[in-house]
């Protein structure tokens, strides 16, 4: 501990400074990145810190959360705008409606929005993928509720989970965790999580029977509530086979550069697991499987083959376009690696992990339940789960936590009753054609809540073994 304060100074310092930042989110124009310094500067100044190291501790959180991340999250954004530009997404989708097949749409959708959210924000994923969901409702009279919600729940839980998507590719940066094992866990403890919601789908669309009319800009409600509605029960073909899909790249391609990088990934993991560090194949293997050049090999290869009939300025724009979205997020991540600095070097950090090991709960519940808070008070998952990791990742070292427990902690607790203040609740709803405030909530504020359960006793069970 670097300065003299007492325990009940650092404590106070704590409370001031997260309700100040709270509030400058929440209550005033200023930007939550603006919001995290200054929260820092008033936890730092209250702790009993000098200003020279109150503007180090900051500068070198910044710059070190960054260091490992920064770059893998702007190739990740630059390559989700050529899936989107491409089609790729599309494909993936028609390719698990071919694989799952009659009955199983909601698996397939499920699926879809479980892989496309990997590279691509889950707003934007739920606009390119929400005709195949209307079109699939008319042509089996499932409700589109059933449908979208499988789909939603999908986009949203990897979203929040699972590198490289911008979100928990700062958290993992923030605890200092192995990329890798972060992916490979993350997918794990993401499937029985979108298990939850696809069974939750089903279940509500039967009590909110409505699918789309011909049209495509008008809802019908048959007055059904219950099995899917009679009717045709088998995929068209047509559906299967639509025009569209022949200006989009095959499956095999559209997958490759999303399952590439993934599996350099994968491989430095295990072969720095197994010890197998020596020899050419093996360093080979652990130099393009580090996460910045796996990732820059998946966007290079969708730069080739996704992009290949695009003009050179089309797709540069599009990347630009990436670029320019990332933003916010680096600027956030590195904001709450800066906050997070100065609870480290102001002692806060360790003074509340010494408090919370009295206590007869595990330490990865603190991440989990700011995580949460935050997501209820201002909406924003990203900012939630980013601004959780700067807090608590200092006090779950400290305690002797499990690092990559705890950062997923701060990421399911992201995830909890998304509602008016967040835009996907919004494009989810409205894509669905859902306008009663009583249905809203419980086609989707319900389904992250869901999620939001699931995961956390997923986490709680993983922490009892590791």
């Amino acid at each position: 501990m670097d300065t003299v304060a007492s325990g009940g100074q650092l404590v106070v310092a704590l409370i001031i400074g997260l309700l100040f930042l709270i509030f400058l989110i929440l209550k005033t124009k200023v930007h939550a990145f603006l919001a995290l310094i200054i929260g820092a500067v008033t936890i730092g100044l209250i702790a009993g810190l000098d200003t020279t190291k109150i503007a180090d501790a900051i500068s070198a959180g910044f710059g070190g959360t960054l260091g490992s991340i920064g770059i893998i999250i702007g190739f990740g954004v630059m390559m989700g705008e050529i899936f989107q530009m491409s089609g790729a997404a599309k494909r993936m989708a028609h390719t698990f409606l071919k694989l799952f097949g009659k009955g199983r749409e909601e698996v397939a959708l499920g699926i879809t929005g479980f892989l496309v959210s990997i590279p691509i924000f889950c707003d934007s994923g739920f606009v390119i993928l929400s005709p195949i969901m209307k079109a699939l409702s008319r042509q089996t009279r499932k409700s589109v509720v059933s449908l979208g919600v499988a789909l939603a729940g999908g986009l949203v839980i990897t979203h929040s989970l699972v590198p490289p998507t911008p979100g928990p590719l700062g958290v993992a940066g923030t605890f200092g965790v192995d990329i890798g094992h972060f992916i490979l866990l993350g997918v794990c403890i993401s499937i029985p999580m979108a298990i939850a919601c696809i069974l939750y789908a089903k279940w509500v669309g039967k009590k909110i029977y409505q699918i789309p009319s011909e049209d495509g800009e008008s809802w019908e409600r048959p007055g059904i509530t219950g099995g899917g509605g009679g009717g045709r029960e088998t995929l068209n073909s047509s559906l299967l086979d639509t025009k569209d899909l022949e200006t989009t790249p095959c499956a095999f391609i559209s997958f490759l550069p999303l399952i590439a990088p993934i599996v350099l990934i994968l491989a430095n993991t295990i072969s720095k697991a197994a010890g197998k560090t020596e020899g050419l194949l093996f360093q080979t293997l652990i130099f393009l499987g580090t996460p910045i050049i796996a990732v820059g090999i998946g966007l290079l290869i969708a730069i080739y083959t996704l992009a290949r009939k695009a003009s050179r300025k089309e797709t540069l724009d599009k990347m630009e376009t990436g670029i320019r979205s990332a933003g916010i997020i680096i600027l956030v991540t590195g904001g709450g690696g800066a906050l997070g600095r100065v609870l480290q070097t102001s002692g806060i950090g360790n003074f509340i992990a010494d408090q919370i090991s009295l206590l007869p709960i595990p330490v990865i519940v603190l991440p989990f339940l700011i995580a949460t808070l935050l997501r209820f008070a201002q909406g924003s998952g990203t900012v939630a789960m980013l601004t959780s990791a700067g807090i608590t990742a200092p006090i779950v070292a400290a305690a002797g936590g499990n690092m990559i427990l705890g950062a997923f902690a701060a990421c399911i607790g992201s995830l909890f009753f998304s509602y008016f203040n967040d835009s996907f609740f919004w494009v989810t709803n409205r894509l669905m054609g859902i306008s009663d405030t009583k249905e809203q909530i419980r086609c989707w504020s319900l389904t992250t809540t869901i999620a939001w359960a699931t995961g956390f006793i997923v986490l709680l069970i993983l922490d009892i073994f590791m």
